[in-house]
């Protein structure tokens, strides 16, 4: 599917445009793969490990529409990866928050629209389901925007989906290398929030492939959501330091207990590895949604399935847990 192809990601000198770049470069044979972010430090770094001939670095903020609209020409597939993630950050800086996650969103729409892209994926974060914070209710607010793009884009042939999932083990600013750092100082206890905080897990890996397949399964309008197992937090903590003993700090502002990336209220597709939530709105495409554009069929439930991390059916085993750290 992505052989010859020209595709860009936002922020894609990220933990996850990393990885996407490395699995994409291994798998397939891109015309171009175009890294579109705004820090030049990054992009260097990032240029000395990926610099085979189809490797374009554009310097660019997602603020900036006619940098964006640059960049977007000629490109078959986007993934929007970019976005202000850190809650207490978003909190304290409400409205810089906003630029970049819900009017840069706006900005990638407009752009992918004016220049005939093939399809855009926009990753979300289970914080966007019933947000608390303000991170959470803007990448709701982006989400909604890319699914109702699907309604604006005339005769063209531009489609727009969603991907939502939990906590990438291994990324950057996630719970696993902020332990595994502590350990290597020589702590003598491991903070928890709560002995009861429980969250889902996926490695960065699992989270490029999920995302690649919903390129060939997407109508346009959908949001993706992995199966994915969960894992309590003192879990966690004991198999990375079985020895550790753990200090309870109390749950910090805009943090909730359990992980949700789908309410009682969304309705809901189930796939046999992943749910859909279906469009809250009709489109001039009338897609059938039980069917996916790879011919895989699933089954309408429609609303009242709460999918979160506490009420999951699937969780890790220490030794589990161990086998995905060691793959991230």
């Amino acid at each position: 599917m992505f052989d010859g192809k020209n595709i860009l990601i936002t922020g894609g000198t990220g933990s996850f445009g990393k990885k996407y770049t490395e699995i994409i470069l291994s798998k397939y044979r891109p015309n171009k793969i175009i890294i579109f972010s705004r820090d030049e430090l990054k992009q260097y770094e990032m240029a000395q490990k990926f610099d085979q001939k189809c490797m374009r670095y554009f310097i660019g903020d997602v603020r900036d529409a006619k940098r964006l609209e640059e960049a977007m020409q000629d490109v078959h597939f986007v993934i929007h990866a970019a976005a202000l993630k850190h809650v207490p950050v978003a909190e304290y800086n409400p409205m810089e928050c906003i630029k970049t996650n819900i009017n840069g969103a706006q900005n990638v729409i407009n752009a992918a629209i004016k220049n005939s892209v093939e399809k855009v994926i926009a990753l979300s974060t289970d914080k966007a389901s019933a947000p608390i914070n303000l991170y959470g209710a803007t990448k709701l607010a982006s989400d909604k925007l890319f699914v109702a793009a699907n309604n604006i884009v005339g005769k063209r042939k531009t489609r727009f989906a969603v991907v939502r999932y939990g906590n990438v083990i291994g990324s950057r600013g996630s719970v696993v290398p902020f332990f595994r750092k502590l350990i290597e100082e020589g702590v003598k206890e491991l903070p928890i929030t709560d002995i009861n905080m429980t969250r889902f897990l996926i490695t960065l890996e699992d989270g490029v492939n999920f995302v690649l397949k919903n390129f060939e399964r997407m109508h346009g309008g959908e949001i993706f959501i992995p199966k994915i197992p969960s894992m309590k937090m003192t879990d966690l903590a004991k198999a990375l330091a079985p020895n550790l003993p753990h200090r309870i700090i109390g749950i910090r502002p805009g943090e909730k207990m359990h992980e949700v990336m789908i309410t009682a209220n969304d309705s809901v597709i189930e796939f046999e590895d992943h749910y859909v939530i279906t469009p809250t709105i009709q489109f001039n495409h009338r897609a059938d949604f039980t069917i996916n554009a790879l011919g895989q069929k699933g089954k309408n439930i429609g609303i009242g399935l709460e999918y979160d991390s506490f009420s999951n059916k699937d969780w890790l085993t220490n030794e589990q847990f161990l086998n995905m750290v060691e793959r991230s």
